[in-house]
């Protein structure tokens, strides 16, 4: 099989490079090919296979009904489509919280089944462990810190996180842990501007905020949010780049007139 050698191929170094750089990491979700092939086209440097899609796709009122099995088979089909991007498939409610032998497991079938370059696992310290290992066995890890949404029955909600001066601390002791176990970077999530700040110049890896201000090294936002499609959920955080919910629910219903009165299919739209 040939490869096209004009394709640069966004790596973890690649990313580690950019901390603290002008050209600031972006990151989107996707969890289908069409997607995906969008967003790797359109130059993003990383695509986040998110639990986020037990509930955008699936429907359900958390990430926590979300099953490995579910995972690989999004992460399998957006691999297929990307070229440039890298690919971090996030790792499922209770994927790796019950042993470090199932943890490395889980995230090595990502890599192995589903084109994934890396894999997210949300938890600070308790965690350093299996992020030491996964890394020693070859398995990037992005880590990710602050509002965790697999833990949004023990905050009540998706709450800011870190407002308290000893919460703020153990994030940022944390976040140096994460780093002295091997992460490439860390997603913070839904904490105050400052806390940001003082992690990210606390840490030698890239921190991609989502919620989190101006002052991490890159930004991450739900495509389905930024886009306006999915509209049960509407963070703070959320700029919306466009209304396209609106737009396809408009043509949705000009398709359902324009097939009840007869209007479509036109005569060039048919055969002779």
């Amino acid at each position: 099989m040939s490869i096209n050698s004009d394709i640069k191929k966004i790596t973890v170094p690649d990313i580690i490079a950019r901390k603290g750089s002008s050209r600031k990491i972006s990151a989107l979700t996707a969890y289908d090919f069409l997607m995906a092939e969008m967003l790797d086209e359109a130059g993003i440097d990383i695509i986040l296979v998110g639990d986020s899609a037990g509930m955008v796709v699936a429907g359900y009122s958390t990430t926590l009904p979300v099953s490995m099995e579910e995972m690989l088979y999004h992460t399998r089909i957006v691999g297929k489509a990307v070229k440039q991007a890298l690919v971090v498939a996030d790792m499922p409610f209770l994927s790796y919280q019950t042993s470090l032998e199932q943890g490395i497991l889980n995230a090595g079938r990502f890599l192995k089944e589903a084109e994934a370059q890396a894999v997210k696992i949300e938890g600070g310290e308790c965690y350093a462990m299996l992020v030491r290992r996964l890394v020693e066995t070859g398995i990037p890890v992005m880590g990710h810190l602050g509002l965790l949404p697999q833990s949004v029955h023990k905050y009540g909600g998706y709450k800011l996180q870190g407002k308290e001066p000893e919460i703020a601390e153990k994030l940022l002791r944390d976040a140096r842990i994460l780093e002295e176990s091997g992460v490439f970077s860390i997603v913070l999530e839904k904490i105050p501007v400052d806390l940001a700040r003082k992690i990210t110049q606390a840490v030698k890896v890239p921190t991609i905020g989502i919620g989190a201000g101006p002052a991490c090294d890159g930004q991450i936002l739900v495509s389905h949010d930024m886009l306006g499609i999915y509209d049960k959920f509407k963070p703070k955080f959320v700029r919306r780049y466009a209304e396209l919910g609106r737009e396809m629910r408009k043509a949705f219903r000009q398709y359902i007139k324009d097939v009840q009165t007869g209007h479509f299919p036109a005569a060039e739209e048919s055969f002779d």
